[in-house]
């Protein structure tokens, strides 16, 4: 199953990229988050609960920053499984100023097995596509909240 989005940012591509490197502000935009630590160099082992109509589950796996061409595009390498399945995908992410502002450009490849494949690549395709919409969203908040 395929996804793609683009998402608009008040900001430089430098600064966008420092959020979507920054392992902090991840973990808490993704939606469901309960872990994001570094394994390895531009690794992380991840855990998150994700619900899809009646089947909830937690999908443990890994997150990998690939070729990395910053701060215009990079790739990730997830793989996840859970009691309801396993989810594998890539995605390329692209930055292009626009203005004062910066596109980001996001295409995502996803596969999927077990309990979850049985729902359907149109609801999980739409859960997927609103959990990236959710975390776009949250990034977009954090580059808007005052520094610390």
């Amino acid at each position: 199953m395929d996804i793609s989005a683009s998402y608009t940012f008040d900001a430089p591509p430098d600064r966008v990229w420092m959020l979507l490197m920054d392992p902090g502000v991840l973990a808490s935009c993704v939606p469901g988050c309960e872990q994001f630590e570094p394994a390895g160099e531009d690794r992380y082992a991840v855990a998150v609960t994700v619900g899809l109509a009646a089947i909830t589950g937690k999908y443990t796996g890994t997150v990998a920053v690939q070729d990395k061409n910053e701060p215009t595009s990079y790739r990730l390498a997830v793989e996840g499984q859970g009691r309801a399945g396993f989810v594998n995908g890539s995605s390329a992410i692209t930055l292009r100023p626009e203005g004062g502002a910066t596109i980001v450009d996001v295409t995502a490849s996803v596969q999927i097995g077990g309990t979850i494949a049985r729902l359907g690549q149109r609801l999980v395709g739409a859960a997927a596509k609103m959990m990236m919409d959710q975390f776009f969203s949250c990034l977009q908040s954090k580059l808007a909240a005052p520094a610390n």
